[in-house]
Protein backbone atom coordinates (compact mmCIF):
# COMPACT_ATOMS: atom_id res chain seq x y z
CA UNK A 1 0.00 0.00 0.00
CA UNK A 2 1.13 3.71 -0.92
CA UNK A 3 -0.10 6.76 -0.73
CA UNK A 4 -2.42 6.37 -3.99
CA UNK A 5 -3.96 3.27 -2.87
CA UNK A 6 -7.93 3.28 -2.20
CA UNK A 7 -10.38 1.41 -0.01
CA UNK A 8 -13.40 0.02 -2.33
CA UNK A 9 -17.10 1.11 -0.50
CA UNK A 10 -19.73 -0.98 -0.29
CA UNK A 11 -20.91 0.24 -3.49
CA UNK A 12 -17.73 -0.82 -5.26
CA UNK A 13 -16.76 3.33 -5.39
CA UNK A 14 -13.23 3.74 -4.29
CA UNK A 15 -12.13 6.29 -2.33
CA UNK A 16 -8.19 6.87 -1.16
CA UNK A 17 -6.78 5.62 1.80
CA UNK A 18 -5.60 9.25 2.96
CA UNK A 19 -7.47 12.67 2.87
CA UNK A 20 -7.07 16.38 3.67
CA UNK A 21 -9.15 18.20 6.04
CA UNK A 22 -10.27 21.76 5.39
CA UNK A 23 -11.25 23.16 8.78
CA UNK A 24 -9.67 26.70 7.45
CA UNK A 25 -11.27 30.04 7.16
CA UNK A 26 -13.35 30.59 4.04
CA UNK A 27 -10.49 32.89 2.01
CA UNK A 28 -7.20 33.09 -0.08
CA UNK A 29 -5.40 30.58 2.69
CA UNK A 30 -7.73 27.72 1.94
CA UNK A 31 -7.24 28.11 -1.55
CA UNK A 32 -3.44 27.46 -1.38
CA UNK A 33 -3.80 24.74 1.17
CA UNK A 34 -5.63 22.86 -1.30
CA UNK A 35 -3.86 23.72 -4.31
CA UNK A 36 -1.18 22.76 -2.54
CA UNK A 37 -2.51 19.20 -0.98
CA UNK A 38 -3.33 18.08 -4.05
CA UNK A 39 0.17 18.97 -5.61
CA UNK A 40 1.14 17.08 -2.36
CA UNK A 41 -0.22 14.32 -3.50
CA UNK A 42 -3.67 13.86 -1.53
CA UNK A 43 -6.38 13.10 -3.64
CA UNK A 44 -9.36 13.15 -1.20
CA UNK A 45 -10.65 16.50 -0.36
CA UNK A 46 -13.29 16.93 3.01
CA UNK A 47 -14.99 20.06 3.61
CA UNK A 48 -18.60 20.45 4.97
CA UNK A 49 -21.17 23.22 4.69
CA UNK A 50 -20.69 24.35 8.64
CA UNK A 51 -17.18 24.76 7.83
CA UNK A 52 -18.10 28.13 5.78
CA UNK A 53 -15.40 27.43 2.98
CA UNK A 54 -16.76 25.65 0.17
CA UNK A 55 -16.40 28.52 -2.19
CA UNK A 56 -12.67 28.79 -1.17
CA UNK A 57 -11.96 24.83 -1.48
CA UNK A 58 -14.14 24.31 -4.85
CA UNK A 59 -11.69 27.14 -6.22
CA UNK A 60 -8.93 25.55 -5.14
CA UNK A 61 -9.72 22.03 -6.34
CA UNK A 62 -10.60 23.38 -9.65
CA UNK A 63 -7.34 24.98 -10.53
CA UNK A 64 -5.29 22.38 -9.12
CA UNK A 65 -6.58 20.21 -11.54
CA UNK A 66 -5.41 22.75 -14.02
CA UNK A 67 -2.19 23.34 -12.77
CA UNK A 68 -1.56 19.33 -11.88
CA UNK A 69 -2.65 18.36 -15.49
CA UNK A 70 -5.38 16.50 -13.67
CA UNK A 71 -8.84 15.08 -14.20
CA UNK A 72 -11.82 16.08 -12.17
CA UNK A 73 -12.36 12.34 -11.52
CA UNK A 74 -8.82 12.32 -10.08
CA UNK A 75 -9.85 14.09 -7.10
CA UNK A 76 -12.77 12.94 -4.42
CA UNK A 77 -14.40 15.26 -2.66
CA UNK A 78 -16.76 15.41 0.27
CA UNK A 79 -18.64 17.41 1.83
CA UNK A 80 -21.65 17.79 4.87
CA UNK A 81 -25.04 18.62 5.36
CA UNK A 82 -25.18 20.48 8.57
CA UNK A 83 -28.02 19.67 11.08
CA UNK A 84 -30.20 23.07 10.32
CA UNK A 85 -31.37 21.49 7.50
CA UNK A 86 -32.24 18.08 8.66
CA UNK A 87 -35.11 16.48 6.57
CA UNK A 88 -35.79 15.55 2.85
CA UNK A 89 -36.76 18.81 1.71
CA UNK A 90 -33.91 20.54 4.09
CA UNK A 91 -31.10 18.02 3.10
CA UNK A 92 -31.45 18.73 -0.74
CA UNK A 93 -31.82 22.43 -0.64
CA UNK A 94 -28.54 22.09 1.53
CA UNK A 95 -26.94 19.51 -1.18
CA UNK A 96 -27.65 22.22 -4.38
CA UNK A 97 -26.60 24.61 -2.08
CA UNK A 98 -23.24 23.23 -1.38
CA UNK A 99 -22.67 22.36 -5.05
CA UNK A 100 -23.12 25.73 -6.36
CA UNK A 101 -20.14 26.84 -3.59
CA UNK A 102 -18.37 24.48 -4.69
CA UNK A 103 -19.08 25.05 -8.32
CA UNK A 104 -18.21 21.57 -9.40
CA UNK A 105 -20.28 19.33 -11.60
CA UNK A 106 -21.09 16.50 -9.33
CA UNK A 107 -19.98 15.94 -5.56
CA UNK A 108 -18.27 12.46 -5.12
CA UNK A 109 -19.39 11.56 -1.27
CA UNK A 110 -21.69 13.57 0.68
CA UNK A 111 -22.61 13.11 4.85
CA UNK A 112 -24.98 14.07 7.14
CA UNK A 113 -23.11 16.11 9.56
CA UNK A 114 -24.60 14.97 12.86
CA UNK A 115 -27.37 12.24 13.79
CA UNK A 116 -30.39 13.30 15.55
CA UNK A 117 -30.16 12.01 18.95
CA UNK A 118 -32.74 11.08 21.77
CA UNK A 119 -31.83 13.74 24.12
CA UNK A 120 -33.07 16.16 21.69
CA UNK A 121 -35.82 14.66 19.76
CA UNK A 122 -38.35 12.00 20.39
CA UNK A 123 -38.57 11.12 16.86
CA UNK A 124 -34.72 11.22 16.13
CA UNK A 125 -35.23 7.79 13.96
CA UNK A 126 -37.56 9.08 12.15
CA UNK A 127 -35.19 12.35 11.74
CA UNK A 128 -32.29 10.38 10.72
CA UNK A 129 -33.97 7.93 8.14
CA UNK A 130 -35.68 11.25 6.24
CA UNK A 131 -32.85 13.24 5.87
CA UNK A 132 -31.03 9.84 4.54
CA UNK A 133 -33.48 9.80 2.38
CA UNK A 134 -32.74 12.66 0.46
CA UNK A 135 -28.62 11.00 0.19
CA UNK A 136 -30.33 8.25 -1.29
CA UNK A 137 -32.47 10.03 -3.88
CA UNK A 138 -29.61 12.39 -5.19
CA UNK A 139 -27.17 9.05 -5.14
CA UNK A 140 -29.81 7.43 -7.18
CA UNK A 141 -29.93 10.67 -9.48
CA UNK A 142 -26.13 10.64 -10.24
CA UNK A 143 -25.47 13.86 -8.49
CA UNK A 144 -23.34 12.08 -5.83
CA UNK A 145 -21.07 9.42 -6.26
CA UNK A 146 -21.67 7.77 -2.81
CA UNK A 147 -23.19 8.60 0.90
CA UNK A 148 -22.55 8.42 4.25
CA UNK A 149 -22.62 9.87 7.36
CA UNK A 150 -20.19 11.74 10.26
CA UNK A 151 -20.50 11.51 13.99
CA UNK A 152 -22.92 8.46 13.64
CA UNK A 153 -22.42 6.22 16.91
CA UNK A 154 -23.18 2.39 16.42
CA UNK A 155 -26.39 2.69 17.46
CA UNK A 156 -27.25 5.62 15.04
CA UNK A 157 -25.91 3.31 12.52
CA UNK A 158 -28.13 0.59 13.10
CA UNK A 159 -30.88 2.36 13.56
CA UNK A 160 -30.59 3.79 9.38
CA UNK A 161 -29.46 0.34 8.29
CA UNK A 162 -32.83 -0.62 9.55
CA UNK A 163 -34.71 2.18 8.75
CA UNK A 164 -33.27 2.81 5.31
CA UNK A 165 -33.01 0.92 1.67
CA UNK A 166 -29.20 1.86 1.12
CA UNK A 167 -26.55 1.26 3.85
CA UNK A 168 -24.09 3.77 4.74
CA UNK A 169 -20.72 3.61 2.16
CA UNK A 170 -18.94 5.44 5.16
CA UNK A 171 -19.11 6.85 8.50
CA UNK A 172 -16.70 9.88 9.32
CA UNK A 173 -15.45 9.98 13.38
CA UNK A 174 -13.40 11.29 15.62
CA UNK A 175 -10.45 9.22 16.17
CA UNK A 176 -7.12 9.06 17.53
CA UNK A 177 -4.74 7.80 20.39
CA UNK A 178 -6.45 8.17 23.60
CA UNK A 179 -9.61 8.24 21.91
CA UNK A 180 -10.86 5.64 19.81
CA UNK A 181 -14.26 4.99 19.50
CA UNK A 182 -13.44 1.32 19.05
CA UNK A 183 -17.17 0.03 19.73
CA UNK A 184 -18.21 2.54 16.60
CA UNK A 185 -15.40 1.75 14.46
CA UNK A 186 -16.05 -1.89 14.78
CA UNK A 187 -19.87 -1.90 14.70
CA UNK A 188 -19.12 -0.21 10.69
CA UNK A 189 -16.33 -1.92 9.63
CA UNK A 190 -18.84 -5.28 10.42
CA UNK A 191 -20.90 -3.71 8.24
CA UNK A 192 -19.16 -2.74 5.38
CA UNK A 193 -19.06 1.06 6.47
CA UNK A 194 -15.71 2.82 5.54
CA UNK A 195 -14.61 4.69 8.76
CA UNK A 196 -12.39 7.87 8.34
CA UNK A 197 -10.71 9.86 11.01
CA UNK A 198 -10.97 13.47 11.93
CA UNK A 199 -8.81 14.62 14.21
CA UNK A 200 -6.48 11.80 14.40
CA UNK A 201 -3.77 13.62 16.11
CA UNK A 202 -6.60 14.90 18.45
CA UNK A 203 -7.76 18.62 19.47
CA UNK A 204 -6.12 21.42 20.63
CA UNK A 205 -5.86 20.63 23.88
CA UNK A 206 -4.86 16.92 23.73
CA UNK A 207 -1.64 15.22 24.22
CA UNK A 208 -1.41 12.85 21.42
CA UNK A 209 1.68 13.95 19.82
CA UNK A 210 3.64 14.00 23.09
CA UNK A 211 2.25 10.82 24.40
CA UNK A 212 5.45 8.78 25.60
CA UNK A 213 4.52 5.31 23.95
CA UNK A 214 3.98 7.14 20.50
CA UNK A 215 7.11 9.02 20.79
CA UNK A 216 9.19 5.85 21.70
CA UNK A 217 7.66 4.00 18.53
CA UNK A 218 8.66 7.21 16.68
CA UNK A 219 12.15 7.07 17.60
CA UNK A 220 12.87 3.79 17.28
CA UNK A 221 11.17 4.04 13.00
CA UNK A 222 13.08 7.47 12.76
CA UNK A 223 9.85 8.97 12.48
CA UNK A 224 7.60 11.97 13.66
CA UNK A 225 5.01 10.97 16.47
CA UNK A 226 2.60 12.57 14.11
CA UNK A 227 3.52 9.73 11.18
CA UNK A 228 3.18 6.83 13.83
CA UNK A 229 -0.16 8.01 14.57
CA UNK A 230 -0.99 8.04 11.26
CA UNK A 231 0.66 4.39 10.56
CA UNK A 232 -1.65 3.01 13.28
CA UNK A 233 -4.54 4.61 12.12
CA UNK A 234 -3.96 3.25 8.54
CA UNK A 235 -2.95 0.07 9.76
CA UNK A 236 -6.78 -0.38 11.49
CA UNK A 237 -7.78 0.46 7.92
CA UNK A 238 -9.40 3.86 8.95
CA UNK A 239 -8.89 6.82 6.45
CA UNK A 240 -6.88 9.23 8.16
CA UNK A 241 -8.12 13.30 7.38
CA UNK A 242 -4.81 15.45 8.62
CA UNK A 243 -5.39 19.41 8.27
CA UNK A 244 -2.18 21.66 7.88
CA UNK A 245 -1.41 24.70 5.94
CA UNK A 246 1.83 24.36 5.70
CA UNK A 247 3.31 21.87 2.41
CA UNK A 248 6.32 20.52 4.44
CA UNK A 249 3.61 19.40 6.97
CA UNK A 250 1.23 18.06 4.36
CA UNK A 251 4.24 16.14 2.78
CA UNK A 252 5.34 14.61 6.03
CA UNK A 253 1.84 13.96 6.80
CA UNK A 254 1.76 11.61 3.68
CA UNK A 255 5.34 9.97 4.52
CA UNK A 256 3.66 6.62 6.24
CA UNK A 257 4.22 3.83 4.03
CA UNK A 258 7.73 2.98 4.35
CA UNK A 259 7.02 1.39 7.69
CA UNK A 260 4.96 -0.60 9.75
CA UNK A 261 3.99 -1.54 13.47
CA UNK A 262 3.71 -4.32 15.18
CA UNK A 263 1.12 -6.18 16.45
CA UNK A 264 2.78 -4.99 20.00
CA UNK A 265 2.81 -1.53 19.12
CA UNK A 266 -0.15 -1.16 17.49
CA UNK A 267 -1.66 -2.89 20.99
CA UNK A 268 0.42 0.18 22.69
CA UNK A 269 -0.85 2.39 21.08
CA UNK A 270 -4.39 1.36 21.89
CA UNK A 271 -3.76 1.49 25.35
CA UNK A 272 -2.75 4.77 25.08
CA UNK A 273 -4.47 6.63 28.33
CA UNK A 274 -7.56 9.10 27.53
CA UNK A 275 -6.11 12.31 25.64
CA UNK A 276 -9.40 14.30 25.16
CA UNK A 277 -11.90 14.09 22.70
CA UNK A 278 -15.41 14.08 21.75
CA UNK A 279 -16.00 17.89 22.48
CA UNK A 280 -20.00 17.18 21.72
CA UNK A 281 -21.21 14.22 22.07
CA UNK A 282 -23.53 12.78 18.99
CA UNK A 283 -25.66 11.35 21.79
CA UNK A 284 -26.43 14.45 24.02
CA UNK A 285 -25.09 17.53 21.42
CA UNK A 286 -28.19 20.08 21.26
CA UNK A 287 -28.60 19.39 17.11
Amino acid sequence: MDMTATYTLNNGYKIPVVGFGTIIPDGPDTVKAVKDAIKSGYRLIDTAEAYGNEVSVGQGIREAIVENGLQRSDVLVSTKAWFTHRGYEGTVKAFNDSLARLDLDYVDVYLIHWPANAKWHDDWRELNADTWRALEDLYKAGKIKAIGVSNFLDHHLQALIEDTEIKPMLDQIEYHPGFAQTATAEFAQANDIQVEAWSPFGGPDSNVLTEATVNQIATKYGKQPGQVILRWVIQKQIIPLTKSVSPAHMAANLDDFDFSLTDEEMAAIDAAPFSGGMQFDPDTAQS
